[in-house]
């Protein structure tokens, strides 16, 4: 079964969770320089088996579009481009940060760890992955 990959783009740093490959159990893979996404992302799909991408879609509280949804859709832009045949699917990505924080305050890091912000950016990509699977399943 192929895997199903989430994005969580940044301005500086992408975040990229990935399923099993039973998708059932999400997991972080990596953080990235954003200017290598693509090439990262080209090199990955050559030698993994994934079915779908899920990229986060930046919101307000009220629904209305966030400040950074311009990057992220001008990233979308360049994504199709490079994989034209893979399925994108938009997920809400609000308070993904927050809960990514809170989980590495529940798993008991440092406050050192905590501050970095490549590991927030990974488990935003895991938390917006797993929410996606358990609402597949339901």
């Amino acid at each position: 079964m192929p895997r199903i990959l989430s994005i969580d783009y940044g301005l500086k740093r992408t975040g990229i969770a990935v399923t099993d490959e039973l998708q059932i159990i999400a997991s972080g893979l990596t953080t990235i320089p954003s200017e290598t996404a693509i090439s990262f992302l080209t090199a990955y799909f050559n030698k993994e088996n994934v079915a779908k991408v899920l990229i986060g879609e930046p919101k307000q509280m009220n629904g209305e579009p966030s400040e950074s949804t311009a990057i992220i859709e001008e990233f979308v832009k360049k994504f199709s481009k490079a994989f034209p045949e893979m399925k994108i699917i938009r997920v809400d990505e609000r308070f993904t940060s927050k809960m990514a924080f809170q989980t590495m305050i529940d798993s008991g890091l440092n406050k050192k760890k905590r501050q970095d912000k490549a590991l927030v950016d990974e488990i935003s990509a895991t938390i917006m992955l797993q929410d996606y699977l358990t609402r597949k399943m339901i």
